[in-house]
């Protein structure tokens, strides 16, 4: 009997020490909680975490996109009211405002039943656990990957390819992918790969290579392109963030330091006009 409660007792302080090694019981996410979820891990296992205060963004704030705003929520008012939508690749020039156009849409979008599930690109790998979860709820997801790129062996390519057209598995009607990137194809292109097009009867037709880095972004039904802004565009948008803090300087006041905030920054894109606009707001509120 002595033998049997000592090995009893060390049972005991094993699994004392194995239990924090395990995986945590996997909870069903508070889709109550929030309009925004960020997909986590740990220690092998993956949840939806809840995001408290998302980002918002009006749409009207943001400017000289208008082209890329009506493609976007056209494509996102269909998918809320159950018609036909497309996963969409938003693409171009950085800080144009790819990721703040889809958080804005969330922010329109929420009372109709949108919901945003961010995922890194390291974690794409789960995207069928996360299908999974939502399938056959009556919210509309949308799964967001900010700023994706892929080398060749990344683990994530092959699950977002299936995920988007290609798995036995259907995605859920109610689940669209929603990504941004600064590259047209998502995966880094070589001067090498040209040298293996070949001409057939005047046409170029591309090797193996190419064309297997295009299959993934071609599985996106709807492309959307930012291209960098031009001078007047920059301040133009800078006026428009400056009158969202409250401020009614007129261009004249504010032309050189905002030209002058560009240059230091080698960039004249909406994030830099709008990181201009909050030192100059601030400024103003201290009395300089």
């Amino acid at each position: 009997m002595d033998q049997l409660e000592a090995f009893l007792q060390r049972a005991e302080q094993l699994l004392e020490r194995v239990e924090p090694l395990l995986p945590p019981a996997s909870a069903a996410p508070d889709w109550a909680a929030s309009t925004a979820f960020r997909w986590r891990r740990r220690l092998g296992a993956g949840f939806l975490e809840a995001v408290p205060d998302p980002h918002a963004v009006a749409l009207e704030a943001l400017h000289n996109v208008g082209r890329q705003k009506a493609l976007l929520d056209r494509n996102t008012r269909q998918f809320v009211r159950g018609l036909p939508a497309n996963n969409a690749l938003l693409w171009g020039a950085r800080g144009t405002g790819k990721s703040s156009l889809v958080k804005a849409l969330l922010h329109a979008h929420a009372g109709a039943g949108l919901r945003l599930i961010e995922m890194d690109k390291s974690e794409l790998v789960d995207l069928s656990d996360v299908a999974k979860l939502v399938r056959g709820r009556g919210e509309r997801f949308v799964v967001f990957c900010d700023d994706l790129s892929f080398e060749g062996d990344d683990p994530g390519y092959k699950a977002l390819k299936a995920m988007l057209d290609g798995s036995v598995s259907a995605a859920p009607e109610n689940l669209l992918i929603y990504a941004t990137s600064n590259r047209r194809h998502l995966v880094p292109e070589y001067m090498a790969e040209n040298e293996e097009a070949r001409n057939v009867d005047g046409e170029i037709h591309h090797g193996e290579a190419v064309e297997e880095k295009i299959s993934l972004s071609e599985r996106f039904g709807l492309w959307v392109s930012f291209h960098p802004f031009s001078q007047e565009a920059y301040l133009e948008i800078v006026q428009g963030w400056l009158q969202r803090f409250g401020i009614d300087d007129g261009l004249d006041a504010v032309r050189e330091d905002a030209l002058r905030f560009a240059l230091e920054r080698g960039s004249r894109s909406g994030r830099v006009a709008w990181q201009f606009a909050r030192d100059w707001a601030g400024r103003r509120g201290l009395g300089e």
